[in-house]
């Protein structure tokens, strides 16, 4: 049985700066680029059989510099819509709604076309991805590459938690961690492991 490898993309702009960033589809910066291409030893020599990323071109970026070959994108890794609070800090969010924290308390509504999700909508989505790669480590480790609090969510429900309780496992930009199963139960093999 294999591993799932979960790899946070590189800096942005915008993680750089901790401004939420869900469907705002941002470059990586050049730290950032340097990041993923740092991870190449960590992923080597692992017998990698899939690699899936969010439809992010941060998320795919970090994939290639990596020295991935991409099979497939998945849309349910998309980072969490953050509706109205996109593009803001914490800290300017709780200027506005004082003691304000994203797991507890959710996000705002945004535009029609990107209206915000409760973290169980979050959830959901990843129990989905997790649905069609967990068939997939019979052959192997499978890496999946995608964003901060989207893999905090996946990695909750992985260990069979609540979707809020991602904000457990505290995960950096351009790092990798693993996730396996011991005596057939799903455990963290490795967390927020930095390149290099």
């Amino acid at each position: 049985m294999g591993e799932l490898i979960v790899l946070r993309h590189g800096e942005t702009e915008w993680s750089r700066a901790r401004r939420h960033t869900g469907r705002t589809d941002l470059p990586l910066t050049e730290r950032g680029e340097e990041q993923a291409r740092s991870l190449v030893p960590l992923v080597a020599g692992r017998d990698i059989t899939r690699v899936v990323t969010s439809p992010a071109e941060r998320a795919r970026r970090t994939a290639e510099l990596a020295g991935l070959r991409i099979d497939a994108t998945d849309p349910d890794l998309w980072e969490w819509d953050y509706g109205g609070y996109e593009g803001i800090t914490s800290a300017e969010i709780r200027e506005r709604r004082p003691g304000w924290y994203l797991w507890d308390d959710g996000v705002v509504p945004g535009d029609a076309d990107h209206p915000g999700e409760a973290v169980g909508r979050v959830g959901e989505r990843v129990d989905a991805a997790l649905a069609r790669v967990r068939p997939l480590l019979e052959d192997g480790d499978v890496a999946l590459v995608a964003h901060g609090h989207l893999l905090r969510i996946l990695t909750a429900r992985w260990l069979g938690l609540e979707p809020a309780l991602g904000r457990l496992f505290a995960l950096d930009t351009g790092t990798m961690s693993t996730l396996g199963t011991e005596h057939g139960r799903p455990v963290i093999t490795s967390w927020n492991v930095p390149p290099g």
